[in-house]
């Protein structure tokens, strides 16, 4: 179970010389959640420092999103490296190299039509189409959850090897398999990110097996807001996000720097 915290009062401050790889979620931690998806942002200042701390790290700092890596590229422009998309589905590795896992056409295509008829009766909720995934909104429409929730399962049934992701007021459909945890071990077996230590901040339940991933490694494992987690620690809110970051930041300069005058 997570740990009851105060903003910083017990997420540890991370050891001077120790080498870290950063894992971050998008939505509820980097950015504040919106009534709409396509209406989060991550401010200009927050993506200046995730350069920095990429930079600090060797290049071991990656996104890992439900959001499609297209969007996770806009929303952190220019920041431009490793980074899951769709939980995973998709993954940027540090050489650039893209890795996609695609759903068959005629089961994406007959999903797609089977979710947008029965979606477009429920006034509210919004339909996210993602290629590999499908993600299905009630947030505005919190009177259909159990319509939305019904069809999902239903959905799943219909297509064998495709899998439910629960999170905040969303439901994701996905392949069987993917998921934020697999993503990061994938990632700590390859260069920059072998080796280190990893660090992993999230908010919902789609970030819990990555959390599990993290405590496996002997990592640090950050819930941001409430309710229970597998996470060791935790942050108030995304504000407390963005206090830990400048602070983290500190610490890894004074560290360079410190490097840099023992040479």
């Amino acid at each position: 179970m997570t740990q009851a915290a105060d903003t910083f009062a017990r997420f540890p401050t991370l050891s001077s010389g120790q080498q870290y790889a950063f894992f971050f979620d998008v939505d509820g931690t980097l950015a504040a959640i919106q009534s709409r998806p396509e209406a989060v942002f991550i401010p200009e200042q927050v993506i200046a420092q995730l350069q920095q701390l990429a930079a600090l790290s060797q290049g071991a700092l990656a996104l890992v999103s439900g959001r499609p890596i297209e969007q996770l590229d806009a929303l952190a422009a220019p920041l431009h490296g490793p980074a899951a998309g769709v939980h995973g589905a998709e993954r940027r590795l540090a050489d650039g190299t893209i890795q996609r896992i695609s759903l068959p056409d005629e089961v994406e295509q007959a999903l797609r039509t089977e979710l947008q008829e029965a979606m477009a009766l429920w006034p509210g909720t919004q339909l996210e189409v993602k290629g590999m995934a499908f993600a299905l909104h009630y947030r505005q429409a919190m009177q259909h959850e159990q319509d939305v929730l019904r069809l999902a399962e239903q959905s799943v049934k219909r297509f064998p090897g495709l899998a439910l992701q629960p999170g905040k007021c969303v439901v994701e459909i996905k392949p069987t398999g993917i998921d934020k945890g697999a993503a990061i071990n994938d990632f700590m077996q390859q260069a920059p990110f072998a080796g280190r230590v990893p660090v992993f901040i999230g908010d919902d339940l789609t970030d819990e097996k990555g959390f599990d991933a993290v405590n496996a490694f002997q990592g640090v494992s950050v819930k941001v807001g409430e309710g229970s987690s597998q996470a060791h620690y935790r942050l108030d809110d995304v504000d407390a996000v963005y206090g830990w970051l400048e602070k983290t930041l500190l610490l890894l300069e004074q560290d360079n720097v410190g490097k840099e005058f023992r040479l």
